[in-house]
């Protein structure tokens, strides 16, 4: 499959301490693929790179084809890459109604900004039942749905996503994993998913990558992954 985004040699620091260590990875267009670590392995300083947002960075970066390492934050969300962050990033003041706007806040098209309220409505039917609700006092799965249908009213061509299980039910994981599928088969968006989950991550992806102390430490289809020693004995447990 072609690549979507593509990453050489990437660099990233927070002042002095650098993170990243010239890593470089894939995207396909329409693939799903699982960045696996452990804590402070750079998963997530991977995605803000990738996004130009709170590191610095050195090395290439390119969407389509294109270089966008270096370009402004905002300038790279327009290309159409939704970055959904770690903790995630629901603006708690707001409604629900008001977060899924701002979502769309790059695009001019009314109509569609509109339609797809309906849209992602459809994926979400909980949020539905609350557009007019604070956000922060939905719970956390539902702020978590929040944050996922807030970048998909961009209408993204990749998706970045950090942690989306983080501190949830096992059955409320299963249903937002089962959306995100739907997302990736139905929508065609591209999906770079940041997962403490391992099993459930490389079940639902196809390429997969094991970054260690900054450095990608394995690379390979998700399924050959999963079944790698090293890889099954400390993220899956056997």
């Amino acid at each position: 499959m072609t690549a979507l985004l593509e990453v050489e040699s990437l660099v990233a620091r927070y002042g002095p301490t650098e993170v990243l260590h010239g890593i470089d990875l894939s995207v396909a267009e329409g693939g799903i693929t699982a960045l696996l670590g452990a804590n402070g392995a750079g998963k997530t300083t991977t995605l803000r790179a990738i996004c130009n947002l709170m590191v610095e960075t050195r090395g290439e970066v390119r969407f389509a084809g294109a270089r966008i390492d270096g370009r402004p934050t905002e300038d790279i969300v327009r290309l159409g890459i939704a970055h959904v962050p770690d903790g995630r990033g629901t603006f708690l003041d707001l409604t629900v109604e008001e977060n899924l706007r701002l979502g769309a806040y790059a695009r001019r098209d009314r109509d569609g900004v509109a339609a797809d309220l309906a849209r992602v409505y459809g994926y979400f039917p909980r949020l539905k039942e609350r557009p007019h609700q604070q956000a922060g006092t939905l719970s956390g799965g539902e702020q978590q749905m929040l944050a996922i249908a807030r970048a998909l009213m961009l209408r993204p061509r990749l998706m970045l996503l950090d942690e989306p299980s983080f501190g949830l039910a096992p059955l409320l994981v299963q249903d937002i994993f089962g959306i995100l599928r739907a997302i990736n088969q139905r929508e065609r968006a591209s999906i770079l998913l940041v997962e403490q989950n391992a099993r459930m991550a490389l079940a639902l992806a196809d390429r997969a990558y094991v970054l260690e102390t900054g450095r990608i430490a394995l690379t390979g289809p998700a399924a050959e992954i999963a079944e790698a020693e090293s890889v099954r004995r400390v993220y899956l447990g056997y």
